[in-house]
């Protein structure tokens, strides 16, 4: 992974952690998940002047994509419910590089060299040790653990879609633009679904809130969007999720939780895996 694609994968994992942070902010989390995917798909809307129409071949992982990342915010929003951000964000982000490094071997023959993959598995380890030793008391829930898994599976499921899809489509940032777009209708169509079309009336007093976590979300997925185009999916993806380590921060800063000793080491753990892997 050059340096510019490393950098830019960090910048990513920061603006990742600050779009979730707002969810721990909200009341209903499923509610402010939908206001900030609806704001990055408006946001999006208007840049798609900008670029060209997806090409055949992206469309089917572009609207695979979309629907499993219904799925993900659904999740996600379940998980913020049983744990803090401190603890929620690395099981749910954490337990996903895993899984990619597997399928995209299957899937897209993305290999591994033994010191890639010895950098993946320390910056994973890091993420557990952050979310398992971190917790407050040292415990882990089944029902916050069960929905972190899921949320994992989904976050494996469109990253791989998405891979597949900004590959064939040879254009990263259009294919980004078009799928944010496409999924801020999608998730537009399932709210009204789900809550009725008054909810939509909810979201007009929060949009500032919703355009802002909107941004961050659209310009942290386009990075990794293109950086997996530049990269190994499992490299970029394992390194995203070093945006733990700016939760950890926004979660002490911002909402006034708790910073234990592990959580720290934790974090040390992982600054190490992301080293090794740009060494390697």
């Amino acid at each position: 992974m050059e340096t510019p694609v490393f950098l830019a994968v960090l910048l990513a994992a920061a603006l990742h952690a600050g779009w979730n942070a707002l969810l721990k902010i909200g009341l209903d989390r499923f509610l402010t998940a939908a206001l900030i995917q609806i704001g990055a798909g408006l946001a999006a809307l208007v840049a798609l002047p900008l670029v060209a129409v997806p090409a055949a071949g992206a469309w089917p992982w572009l609207l695979l994509s979309a629907l499993l990342h219904i799925g993900y915010n659904a999740f996600l929003a379940r998980v913020y419910q049983h744990g803090d951000l401190g603890q929620a964000y690395p099981l749910a982000r954490g337990s996903s590089p895993l899984l990619i490094a597997l399928l995209s071997l299957l899937l897209l023959h993305d290999r591994l060299a033994a010191g890639q993959l010895a950098g993946l598995l320390v910056l994973v380890a890091g993420i557990w040790l952050m979310a398992l030793r971190g917790a407050q008391g040292g415990r882990l829930n089944a029902a916050l653990l069960s929905n972190a898994l899921m949320t994992a599976a989904f976050i494996a499921g469109y990253t791989l879609s998405d891979a597949a899809g900004a590959r064939a489509n040879r254009d990263a940032l259009g294919y980004a633009l078009w799928l944010f777009a496409v999924n801020g209708a999608v998730m537009t169509a399932a709210l009204v679904l789900q809550r009725g079309p008054a909810v939509l009336s909810r979201l007009r007093g929060h949009w500032r809130s919703g355009l802002g976590g909107g941004l961050m979300s659209l310009a942290a997925y386009a990075i990794v969007i293109w950086a997996m185009t530049q990269a190994p999916v499992a490299l970029v993806s394992a390194l995203r999720e070093s945006s733990v380590v700016f939760a950890l921060l926004v979660g002490w800063l911002c909402l006034k939780e708790p910073l234990p000793p592990a959580r720290l080491l934790a974090g040390a753990v992982i600054l190490a895996g992301a080293v090794l892997l740009k060494l390697a």
